[in-house]
């Protein structure tokens, strides 16, 4: 209870002197506290839907004509199979740590609910679900011209990664995550480790851009063999795109995408630093409504359609999304990897995943689309575990 209450006071502390630390340029000691238990048990379920009072933002606006979302609600009067047990549905979203949550059938929104003083103005983080956003972003890019090819070499939009570990990586093979690039995802922060070192000196106390590490990155297999999950990987693709677009991943994205789109809210990304001086953390940082969220994963459900205008190509959604031979990865897993969305073994079914809880499911085969936003505790795969078998009993599920 003594950390519980002194995380609180941070949490305080800093909303009060924001405004003050944002014209300063560097965060303040209360607030660097407050960013280095963000993801703690004990708080998250306020932090992740919170990032605009303890992160400088760079802003998504939506414009225009809202997608209006139909509307048939429906009791959640099936169960799924976990660990040897028959669940309920409708215990589930407070069994698996559920701040919101939204399914959406034949286009058509069944279930929603919101939990733990959220409502549908809340704007929650997406962590890793940013991923797919950017794997989208350039398959957009690419739309417009201004990728050639997701066969293009790395370095050909960011020549200062010559000479390093990126050097001769495709654009592909990072979207798969699988450049070869020696890297490290380790998420328990309180060891030693790159990513523990880069969340703290680019996220917690913005003391530098979070793609600095790849100017450094060394090779240690074939790019195109490997399997290793990267949120730098992420990180480079996000400079990649904004180099060929010319301008910041933030306008590029509200101007194609968001707007026209119909979302009924802004977005906002998270910064590594200051106004003028922070990038987006398109690995992790995005924040949205979980309505807003539902649209991404309708638009993709929809082959790139949104709002009456095709936005990405049914080529790209397709090539995003089928495993190109790699499911599974690894002996006894259930799930494959394509370009920064997770697929899922025995299914047409493909997943948007963020850390600590964060799901965009969509199963084009039954026209179903899921949001779950999650405060998992740090490193509980069984809450993770649960809910893939919720999802995939969604599937099955005919709501009445």
């Amino acid at each position: 209870m003594k950390r519980l209450s002194i995380v609180f006071g941070c949490l305080l502390a800093a909303i009060t002197t924001f405004a003050a630390i944002a014209a300063s340029g560097a965060p303040s000691e209360a607030l660097i506290t407050l960013r280095q238990h963000m993801l703690d048990a004990d708080v998250n379920t306020l932090t992740f839907h919170n990032m605009d009072e303890m992160f400088d933002t760079l802003k998504v606006p939506n414009g225009g004509r809202v997608w209006k979302l139909k509307e048939k609600p429906a009791p959640l009067d099936f169960s799924y199979e976990f660990e040897g047990k028959t669940i309920p549905a409708a215990d589930f979203p407070v069994r698996t740590y559920t701040n919101a949550i939204l399914i959406i059938r034949d286009d058509q929104i069944v279930f929603e609910k919101y939990l733990n003083n959220t409502n549908e103005n809340t704007h929650f983080i997406s962590m890793s679900m940013a991923k797919s956003i950017t794997s989208t972003l350039i398959g957009m890019a690419i739309e417009d011209g201004a990728i050639g090819s997701v066969n293009d070499q790395i370095v050909k939009y960011v020549p200062e990664l010559k000479g390093t570990g990126y050097d001769g990586v495709t654009i592909r093979q990072a979207l798969m995550m699988r450049s070869g690039v020696d890297w490290n995802e380790r998420y328990d922060f309180g060891k030693d480790s790159p990513m523990q070192k880069l969340h703290e000196a680019a996220i917690v106390e913005n003391k530098i851009r979070f793609t600095e590490p790849s100017m450094h990155a060394k090779r240690i297999h074939e790019p195109g063999k490997v399997f290793n999950y990267s949120t730098l990987e992420t990180g480079v693709l996000g400079w990649v795109l904004e180099r060929a677009v010319k301008e910041p991943i933030q306008e590029y994205m509200a101007d194609r995408w968001w707007k026209r789109a119909g979302m009924q809210s802004y977005g906002f990304w998270i910064a590594d630093g200051p106004p003028g001086v922070g990038k987006a953390v398109n690995g992790m940082g995005f924040n949205a409504e979980l309505r807003d969220y539902a649209r991404f994963g309708l638009m993709m459900l929809h082959n790139g359609k949104a709002n009456g205008h095709q936005l990405v190509s049914p080529a790209w959604v397709k090539e995003a999304t089928i495993p190109d031979g790699t499911e599974p990865l690894g002996p006894g897993s259930t799930r494959g990897y394509q370009y920064q969305w997770w697929t899922l073994t025995n299914s047409d079914a493909y997943t948007a995943i963020g850390l600590q809880g964060q799901f965009i499911y969509v199963d084009p085969s039954t026209n179903t689309v899921v949001v779950k936003l999650s405060f998992f505790p740090p490193g509980n795969r069984e809450a993770d575990e649960e809910t893939e078998a919720f999802l995939r009993a969604v599937s099955h599920w005919s709501p009445k």
